[in-house]
């Protein structure tokens, strides 16, 4: 790398790192050639070190109950969409266009594995994500209504650039509920993405709402700039579980 190279990296390094411009400047102009190598190893190293610490912290503030990769997971469970490609779910860059994806289908195949990897890639290239139960969200609002803090909670989950919710329809959400879950979702709308796993169709949302008016209206929301991913098959789980079993069997025969 050639000296005017290297003075050039040093600058950029520590605007990066906030140093002032004088400071900068000035060392570049002075620093003879081992020196100025020396600023930008020095630089490089504080600057990934940062980097690793705020990946560290996102991934600490997503809340992942486990952390989740890509790597050997099965595809041939999901049905995608025309609007969004394989690219841009593992990418998670659909999150950078604030656009919702839906992961609908049965237990055990791969809903949520597949959220949570999309979070964790999204954490790993500096972007603010929440994982949660639908469940254990709509607790939290309620239980921050009466205590008068609910303007704090909104104001955090707003903070975030998606909010991965996971298990939609699993459990019943009284009217209060509802309606705070749809405040969440409102605020969201063309601002950040919402990432909901499900296995209800979007006809049966009203009997988790209670309201049909209210369920029409997040979906409507969710739809608007979102993504439906379709998941069939038999649960990975009891797959796996009967596999276990019938290989029992025949070792004990």
């Amino acid at each position: 790398m050639r000296d005017n190279q290297i003075s050039e990296c040093i600058r950029e390094a520590g605007r990066l790192l906030m140093l002032s411009n004088h400071t900068m400047e000035t060392y570049a102009r002075i620093a003879t050639p081992k020196q100025a190598q020396f600023l930008l190893g020095m630089f490089d190293y504080e600057l990934a070190y940062r980097e690793e610490n705020k990946r560290k912290r996102l991934i600490r503030k997503a809340a992942f109950p486990v952390l989740k990769t890509f790597e050997g997971f099965d595809w041939s469970y999901v049905t995608l969409p025309s609007t969004i490609t394989k690219e841009e779910i593992v990418e998670a860059s659909f999150i950078l266009r604030a656009e919702n994806v839906i992961c609908y289908g049965p237990v055990g195949v791969g809903k949520s594995h597949l959220m949570a990897a999309v979070g964790l890639r999204a954490c790993e290239l500096g972007m603010r994500v929440r994982f949660i139960t639908t469940s254990e969200l709509v607790l939290r609002l309620v239980a921050a209504k009466e205590s008068g803090t609910l303007d704090k909670v909104l104001l955090e989950l707003a903070s975030y650039d998606a909010l991965l919710l996971d298990e939609f329809g699993y459990v019943p959400i009284d009217r209060d509920g509802s309606r705070l879950l749809f405040q969440v979702v409102s605020r969201a709308y063309e601002t950040k993405s919402v990432m909901i796993t499900t296995n209800l169709a979007f006809s049966r949302w009203a009997s988790v709402l209670t309201e049909e008016q209210m369920a029409s209206a997040m979906v409507d929301r969710l739809l608007h700039h979102g993504h439906v991913i379709t998941f069939k098959g038999e649960s990975y789980r009891m797959r796996h579980a009967m596999m276990g079993k019938v290989g029992g069997e025949h070792e004990g025969r």
